[in-house]
């Protein structure tokens, strides 16, 4: 039996994601549901796409994974399902697919149409559990939609390059739970334009003139622990998923991180300038 994984902005409080559980249940008894995350911004869309992204492949080939992000089926919201890598996604077409699709072409994708027969005001428990738990019995995507060529994209998922290749200007794409700020910046993106320059890191107006690859690079273990000062450090990173971070070491969101101190929040800009020898 596939996996179903389950990614949300309905928070812990509500029933929501109780009620979609139990309809998963009430179709498949021998289910496994997996919760990825159920605090998504509401309506966070780069912030489910990053998540997503970045669980999606420790799962086995054939899990369906489930995103109730910005939902409701508008003319300008419909819904797919997306074959990728071996995974089936079922979403809004709100630009959440973008940024995984920028690595991987699909493999197949179908606008859903099986609305006429429901009735709903909650199309995450109606519609996707349904398409879910097809898909889960081995159904194919053809039943449930129409095949179409192109998905929504979603602004400022990328980063952009100017004309001299001289500047990275990202922009900020999640927040995590330590107050970290990452940016749509990646290590390929990084060293495909970099060509062995020196370069400095703005985040505000904070630079940064190195990119550790671990959180404890900067730090000298041949110094005895009691004179090391660590905390409290800042640096850029690229971290365990390979995308450009700012942090304060050991920081966090109650004595202080890299989103309160530096100032940055969702969407904001850092840049990466290459400078001439």
């Amino acid at each position: 039996m596939a996996i179903i994984t389950l990614t949300t902005d309905f928070g812990e409080k509500d029933h929501f994601a109780g009620a979609v559980k139990g309809a998963i249940y009430s179709e498949m008894p021998d289910a496994k549901i997996v919760d990825i995350s159920h605090s998504i911004s509401p309506f966070n869309v780069p912030e489910a796409a990053y998540i997503i992204l970045n669980a999606y492949r420790s799962f086995p080939k054939g899990t369906i994974h489930l995103i109730g992000i910005d939902s409701e089926l508008t003319p300008e919201n419909n819904h797919i399902a997306v074959k990728l890598d071996d995974h089936y996604f079922i979403c809004a077409n709100n630009g959440i697919m973008s940024m995984i699709c920028s690595e991987i072409a699909p493999e197949k994708i179908v606008e859903i149409n099986i609305h006429n027969n429901i009735q709903t005001s909650f199309p995450v428990l109606d519609v996707f559990v349904k398409v879910a738990c097809h898909i889960a019995r081995g159904g194919t995507l053809e039943i449930i939609g129409k095949v179409i060529n192109k998905i929504r994209p979603i602004k400022n998922l990328l980063p952009f390059v100017n004309d001299e290749q001289t500047q990275i200007i990202g922009s900020v794409i999640y927040i995590d739970n330590y107050g970290n700020v990452i940016s749509n910046i990646t290590r390929k993106f990084f060293d495909t334009y970099q060509k062995q320059r020196k370069y400095e890191v703005m985040a505000r107006n904070t630079k940064f003139y190195t990119i550790n690859n671990n959180y404890s690079d900067f730090i000298d273990f041949e110094v005895p622990a009691k004179q090391r000062i660590d905390l409290g450090n800042k640096m850029a990173v690229f971290n365990s998923s390979n995308y450009l971070e700012v942090s304060i070491y050991k920081g966090n969101t109650l004595d202080g991180s890299a989103s309160s101190l530096f100032g940055l929040k969702m969407g904001d800009t850092i840049t990466i300038n290459f400078i001439k020898d």
